[in-house]
């Protein structure tokens, strides 16, 4: 079972967030890392940072960045290799819905790679985001909060 809880382990946020950007074919979406890493607290300040834990060991993480009043992006959905399967995306993807509402979001965007998370962007749409637009194999996606 996962529980989820806002990030209180910033050490162990940038260790998931490392070990995700080192996935092949990801590389794109880690373009402003160095930067992210370096305040991981203030880089998700109007959003949030949350880890998922298994027991006391954190194996997923998921951020929301605000960009606009009422826009946020889903950033960082990442579960450790070990622990998928379990299905611990679901509730981490809901979990950031729900504080996203909380915060009075009322659109958020993903931006996944389908080639290289499949998995993750067949879910994505399962719960209902919507393909806004594909440019060369990189699709951002919407869900309109009510």
């Amino acid at each position: 079972m996962i529980e989820i809880r806002e990030c209180d382990n910033y050490e162990a946020a940038k260790e998931l967030i490392l070990e995700y950007s080192k996935i092949k074919g990801a590389e794109s979406c880690f373009v402003s890392l160095g930067k992210e890493l370096a305040d991981l607290e203030g880089f998700y300040q109007d959003g949030a940072l949350l880890l998922g834990y298994e027991g006391e060991k954190p194996v997923a993480t998921i951020a929301i960045k605000r960009i606009e009043d009422n826009k946020a992006e889903a950033k960082r959905l990442y579960i450790k290799p070990e622990y998928r399967g379990r299905g611990y995306a679901r509730p981490m993807l809901n979990a950031m819905l729900d504080k996203c509402r909380k915060s009075g979001i009322e659109e958020v965007r993903f931006t996944t790679k389908p080639e290289v998370m499949s998995i993750g962007y067949a879910l994505y749409k399962k719960m209902g985001f919507e393909e806004l637009e594909n440019n060369e194999g990189t699709v951002l996606m919407r869900m309109r909060l009510h």
